[in-house]
């Protein structure tokens, strides 16, 4: 039978040893690799309807996986004004003051990627963008996607005069009057003014998502790690599947909630396992705490500012008690846990819950961007995968300290930043991503930021030099790693035989290539279950 794709004249790299095969072409037939050799008898395995790409030369190897991103509630996240770029609030007022010049009288501004280091050391309030908002209702959410601001009028609109109790760690932000600031802690709050603003319609969610996933492999990723499964998003893979409109693999964790019930979990529990040929429900995404930035972290002592004392769970016990029902299904999950006390917790949980239950199941943290060295040296023991952001700690954080997330912890806790280096050397499976919206998603530019720790721009040195990752380690945490992550290490993050035909095809070895150039590699194709995702015109 003939092959469904040919490649020829190529050089493959396997990731997990960091050497090139012996080989000059693969061939792939239902999805999977089923030939490795030399061109000649590749271009016998073509047919008529097979694709034949000559590569010239380029590099194969195993298709770049994103660790952790949202492509669905991004997508719509995105859709507003983009405020990442801007660095000062001169920069961030001029930008909202030429989007509010073009609504529609009464219509609704929404803004996306706002950093609080742009308001230096004021409070981060609507007060400080002066006029700008002025009978506007507006919801910008601010880059870590934990918080956002509302306007006054947004905030009227919602019925938010003062401040409220909620069930998870959550807090509309209020002056010593009592009067709203504008600052939304968490989701419970900022769901508040969320639920009166006008949302895109389906289509228009659609849409959007194709056209980021089509970004995404473009920037040659394969497959992704999706942390939520909110709305509609299930619905949209599905969709866009049905399409032939899905160019990522997609494994999909849906939230659970402190608020969720037993009955909820249950829900959770019968949804794995349910998807199509490229999407798939496989694991349950929880929140141990909020962010740094915005004092909403667990730290086992306060932040400078006295804040980020407590649990994003109310009781944390029935976080445990849920990682253990979840942990006797056999259900993985992945936990935001950012503060050094919700690390703890979360490795405290897992343990106890693996003393009741089986042992395959693979848990996760996520972001884990200040830990002691005793954290550290638990993820190995407990099979703990460490999933880490590096762009969060090269784009959000300085080198001297003078940012945000930096002076709310003082110089002891920030100078044990996004600790990648040190997690990988005590043997965790250290498993790299964007978390994109909040940082961008091109894995060249992810893997480049562990390797360097300076922002894209190079504009600044590096952010703990001695946590950078080597070239073959960032490869592998954006291949093997994830691989791993998900219980997939036998049939994905390899270019082997039998693995399934996942590829990302670069211009140039990957391991070769500078720490600074190597966000500017070129992708020349990718590749997913044997289909062309991408194709440069070069090819």
């Amino acid at each position: 039978m003939p092959a469904d794709l040919v490649l020829l004249s190529a050089r493959l790299l396997d990731p997990g040893t960091g050497r090139f095969l012996p080989h000059t072409a693969l061939a792939a037939e239902a999805g999977r690799i089923s030939f490795l050799g030399d061109d000649r008898d590749a271009r016998a395995l073509a047919g008529p309807g097979t694709t034949v790409v000559d590569l010239r030369g380029a590099v194969i190897t195993a298709g770049l996986t994103d660790g952790h991103l949202h492509p669905v509630s991004g997508a719509e996240r995105t859709m507003g004004v983009d405020l990442s770029g801007c660095r000062d609030l001169d920069a961030v007022r001029t930008a909202l003051a030429r989007a509010a010049r073009e609504l529609a009288p009464g219509a609704w501004l929404r803004g996306w990627g706002l950093d609080p280091n742009a308001f230096g050391t004021a409070p981060v309030g609507t007060a400080a963008l002066g006029p700008v908002l002025d009978g506007v209702p507006a919801l910008v959410d601010l880059f870590d996607a934990h918080s956002a601001l509302a306007s006054e009028r947004a905030l009227e609109l919602a019925g938010v005069d003062g401040p409220r109790t909620f069930e998870q760690g959550s807090e509309i932000v209020c002056d010593a009057d009592g009067r709203p600031t504008g600052l939304l802690l968490e989701d419970a709050a900022c769901e508040l003014v969320e639920s009166v603003a006008p949302r895109p319609t389906e289509a228009e969610v659609r849409a959007r998502t194709a056209a980021v996933l089509a970004g995404m492999a473009a920037s040659g990723l394969t497959g992704g790690h999706a942390m939520d499964a909110n709305g509609d998003s299930l619905a949209v893979y599905a969709a866009l599947e049905a399409e032939d409109a899905l160019p990522l693999r997609l494994r999909i964790a849906p939230w659970c909630r402190p608020e969720a019930d037993d009955a909820a979990v249950g829900e959770l529990i019968r949804l794995q396992g349910t998807g199509g040929a490229l999407w798939r429900v496989a694991g349950v995404k929880l929140f141990m705490d909020g962010t740094i930035d915005n004092g909403t972290a667990w730290l086992e002592a306060p932040d400078c500012h006295g804040e980020s004392g407590h649990a994003h769970w109310p009781d944390p016990e029935r976080y445990t008690r849920v990682i253990a029902a979840l942990h006797r299904a056999g259900v993985p999950t992945a936990t935001h846990a950012i503060g050094d006390a919700a690390v703890r917790h979360v490795l405290d949980s897992v343990e106890k819950a693996q003393t009741d239950g089986p042992d395959a199941v693979r848990h996760r943290v996520e972001h884990i961007e200040t830990v002691p060295d005793d954290s550290v040296r638990r993820f190995a023991p407990l099979g703990i995968a460490a999933s880490m952001q590096p762009t969060h700690c090269c784009e959000f954080t300085r080198a001297d300290h003078t940012d945000n997330w930096s002076r709310r912890l003082g110089a002891e806790r920030a100078g044990r930043a996004f600790r990648c280096r040190d997690l990988w050397e005590a043997g965790a499976r250290v498993v790299l991503g964007s978390d994109w919206p909040i940082a961008p998603y091109p894995p060249l530019q992810v893997m480049a930021g562990a390797r360097h720790r300076r922002p894209a721009d190079l504009s600044l040195p590096p952010h703990g030099p001695g946590q950078a990752l080597t070239a073959l380690q960032a490869l592998q945490g954006m291949t093997v790693n994830a691989a791993w992550a998900a219980g997939e290490e036998d049939r994905a993050g390899r270019p082997a035989l039998g693995h399934r035909a996942d590829l990302t095809v670069l211009a140039d070895d990957p391991l070769r290539v500078p720490d600074t150039a190597l966000a500017d590699l070129p992708v020349v194709l990718t590749v997913v279950a044997g289909r062309v995702t991408h194709r440069a015109e070069r090819l």
